[in-house]
C-alpha cells in the first residue's frame, strides 16, 4: 500500500527551526521526485519545494529561498524539509507528495504534477 507520512510539525517561535520528514512506503522512492506543499486557512495549496529523484535538482518558492532546505535519503525512504528562520506567515499544514511521473530528471512545485499525498503536519509559528 502506497503511503506518505509526514512528521515533525509543531509550534515554534518566530526565528526558530523545524525539520519535517516524509516517510515513503509501498513504492520505490528513488524513482520519483517529491514535493513539499503547504496550505494555510482560507488559502490555496502552494508549492514550497521539490527534489528530483536523484536529489540533484531542487526548487524552492521565492518565499522560502535561503531559509528552507529540502533533502532526501533514498536508503531510508525519507525526504526532509529543514525550515530555519521561521516566520508567522509560514504557519500552515505541510504536505509531501509524490510526483506523478517516474524517472523525471527535474521536479516541479505545481500541485497538479503530483498524485499521492500525505495527510499533512501542522506547523504553527507564533510567539
Amino acid at each position: 500500500q502506497l503511503q506518505l507520512v509526514e512528521s515533525g510539525g509543531g509550534l515554534v517561535q518566530p526565528g526558530g527551526s523545524l525539520r519535517l520528514s516524509c516517510a515513503a512506503s509501498g513504492f520505490t522512492l528513488d524513482y520519483y521526485g517529491i514535493g513539499w506543499f503547504r496550505q494555510a486557512p482560507g488559502k490555496e495549496r502552494e508549492g514550497v519545494s521539490c527534489i528530483s529523484r536523484s536529489g540533484g535538482s531542487t526548487n524552492y518558492a521565492d518565499s522560502v529561498k535561503g531559509r528552507f532546505t529540502i533533502s532526501r535519503d533514498n536508503a531510508k525512504n525519507t525526504v526532509y524539509l529543514q525550515m530555519n528562520s521561521l516566520k508567522p506567515e509560514d504557519t500552515a499544514v505541510y504536505y509531501c507528495a509524490r510526483q506523478t511521473r517516474s524517472w523525471v530528471v527535474g521536479c516541479s512545485t505545481s500541485p497538479r504534477n503530483y498524485d499521492y499525498w500525505g495527510q499533512g503536519t501542522q506547523v504553527t509559528v507564533s510567539s
